[in-house]
């Protein structure tokens, strides 16, 4: 098996999940085989903060490619970051990186959300802005922390149901991986897609390759 590396603390909660969705999996799927050597760099988020609300998309690849190179020196055959946010620069990141790079390109607003999906013949529709607003502030006061209370789920599910009346949505993309901590289970008759899991399903069949 290949040793994985992991960017995570961006933010921390997520990363947590990202450990035990891996070790979920060979605790049941594979569970004939040892468990995987993975070492985690924990990168402080409010220097991802920092550069996304700057914009300094440079700067940003830069910074994660001395993370991913810190887990390769420490002996990772492979990395994944654990947020959605820096697939932003993947590509880059992904040219700069000594090691292959696993990716889940899914976030609320980029361009490349939109144009993979429609790719694929998928339509594509997003919160409002004002919704937006609500879920970024709902994330970085609360969820970022380990904070679930009952009145932001209520809110979220708020907005998924007016997104099915509004926009005909099919499905949902949990295009946070936090999100899925706070919304664990579908709702309204519609899949909620966890791109934590989906991430690492893929994490897991590569190192065992």
């Amino acid at each position: 098996m290949k040793k994985i590396g992991i960017i995570g603390g961006l933010g921390p909660e997520s990363t947590v999940d990202y450990y035990k969705e891996i070790i979920r999996a060979f605790n049941t799927q594979y569970k004939d085989l040892a468990y995987p050597e993975m070492i985690i760099y924990s990168a402080n988020i409010n220097k991802l903060l920092e550069f996304v609300n700057s914009k300094k998309w440079s700067e940003f690849s830069d910074w994660l490619v001395e993370k991913i190179t810190s887990v390769y020196s420490a002996g990772a055959e492979f990395a994944a970051i654990a947020s959605n946010t820096p697939h932003i620069v993947f590509d880059e990141v992904n040219k700069k990186s000594p090691i292959p790079l696993l990716g889940t390109r899914l976030t609320m607003e980029s361009d490349f959300y939109k144009e993979h999906l429609q790719d694929k013949g998928i339509t594509v529709a997003i919160p409002s802005e004002s919704e937006r607003e609500l879920i970024q502030k709902r994330l970085f006061s609360e969820i970022e922390l380990g904070i679930f209370k009952d009145s932001t789920r209520d809110e979220l599910f708020n907005i998924v149901k007016r997104m099915i009346d509004d926009d005909k949505i099919d499905s949902l993309i949990l295009g946070c991986t936090e999100l899925p901590l706070i919304l664990p289970d579908s709702k309204y008759g519609i899949p909620f897609l966890n791109t934590t899991a989906i991430h690492c399903e893929s994490i897991v069949k590569y190192c065992i390759g």
